[in-house]
């Protein structure tokens, strides 16, 4: 075969390739290269009309064949510079929320270091020592008891607390910051009012502080130790007060087994149900309550 032929066969050849191409184009129907997402448009389909819905669905009028999927690539969100949190639908979370979430989490804390709330927990523990009793009652029933009797005697000062400073703040008259002041203030009488002068003084020392003129310059932060110290040291004594009684039951009713010779039986057996007697008969519980709430008029 001469190079002229070989020449005129890969012409042919190129023509024949690119009508083919050519005619796939035109049969297949191209669509656009780009679309707005989310805008309603129509394209040619094979010589049809087709159109797009907004959630890239190309549908034909007259085919029953299924719709074709296209994929839209959604618009990016612009980012603000918030704290952005996933799973929220594109929202910006306050910092406020985040602080007030985590505040909640001390609450407990706060009312011990604030309230009565340790002196009355501490004190019922140790009446439970002392009657020999190991779960009764329980943890649970102790503690809610604490929390009803801290709610009486601290409903005052929250009272006055919502009147002064939580009010004016629902309304707008304050800001947030200005409440928090304004609601210390009757709060710190009341911790100034149990709180040990030896115990301020000692925190006054530790924080390098300046002696204040009055009760009324100290700062939460000498404060607030020195009034939890102060509940410590209070439960303690009143609970050891109230052991005495039950340890000389204790006493006399092992010194008397021991002396008949009752070596086999335990002396809690016996005192055990002698304590419980004399605490009913006294009446007990409404004696240490009386006493308790007495102690903080």
């Amino acid at each position: 075969m001469t190079l002229p032929q070989l020449t005129r066969r890969f012409a042919a050849l190129a023509l024949l390739s690119v009508a083919f191409t050519a005619a796939a184009a035109e049969g297949s129907g191209a669509a656009p290269d780009s679309m707005p997402a989310g805008l309603s448009s129509s394209v040619d389909a094979g010589g049809a009309s087709a159109n797009l819905s907004p959630y890239g669905m190309l549908t034909s009028p007259g085919s029953s064949n299924s719709p074709i999927v296209l994929q839209a690539t959604p618009p990016a969100r612009p980012n603000t510079g918030g704290l952005q949190i996933q799973g929220l639908p594109g929202a910006n979370v306050p910092w406020s929320i985040v602080i007030m979430l985590t505040a909640l989490t001390l609450i407990p804390s706060i009312l011990l270091c604030v309230t009565p709330f340790a002196r009355l927990l501490i004190v019922f523990h140790f009446l439970r020592q002392a009657l020999g009793l190991q779960t009764t009652p329980s943890n649970q029933t102790l503690i809610g008891l604490s929390l009803i009797l801290t709610f009486f005697l601290m409903q005052p000062v929250g009272a006055q607390i919502f009147k002064t400073a939580i009010v004016p703040m629902q309304e707008g008259q304050i800001t947030a910051m200005e409440a928090v002041n304004i609601g210390q203030v009757p709060l710190r009488k009341f911790m100034i009012h149990y709180v040990r002068e030896k115990d301020v003084a000692l925190f006054i020392d530790l924080a390098k502080e300046p002696r204040p003129a009055s009760p009324d310059d100290l700062s939460m932060r000498v404060l607030l130790p020195a009034y939890i110290l102060s509940e410590l040291k209070a439960g303690f004594q009143i609970g050891t007060v109230l052991f005495l009684p039950f340890l000389i039951v204790d006493m006399v009713v092992a010194s008397i087994t021991t002396s008949i010779g009752m070596l086999q039986l335990p002396p809690v057996v016996i005192s055990t149900p002698l304590k419980l007697m004399l605490f009913l008969m006294v009446d007990g519980w409404h004696l240490l309550i009386g006493s308790l709430m007495r102690s903080f008029s």
